[in-house]
């Protein structure tokens, strides 16, 4: 097994002691990205478009809670191809209303 490469772990993992690492409430976009597997800029097309998971401003900071990337994630799990799930995660991009 090959070792993780230390830029696909959020920073506040990257500590040498695990004893010492103090969990963080809030992440940043990188860091909230990298915890969901997507790239920051998919997840601030996201935040744009209104699809994405609840977020906060914190001064001039947009932070997300890890409990709300956490939720968000839960709502596209399914345990089938048919299975309609709980919710739906709608992919990054622009939606138009009709009428």
């Amino acid at each position: 097994m090959e070792p993780e490469h230390p830029a696909a772990r959020p920073r506040y993992l990257a500590q040498p002691n695990p004893d010492a690492i103090v969990r963080p409430r809030y992440l940043k976009t990188p860091d909230a990205a990298t915890h969901l597997g997507l790239s920051p800029r998919t997840l601030e097309k996201h935040r744009c478009y209104g699809t994405g998971p609840v977020y906060r401003r914190l001064g001039g900071r947009i932070v997300y809670a890890i409990d709300d990337l956490d939720a968000w994630a839960t709502r596209g799990t399914r345990k089938s191809t048919s299975d309609p799930g709980v919710g739906i995660v709608l992919p990054a991009q622009r939606r138009f209303r009709q009428g």
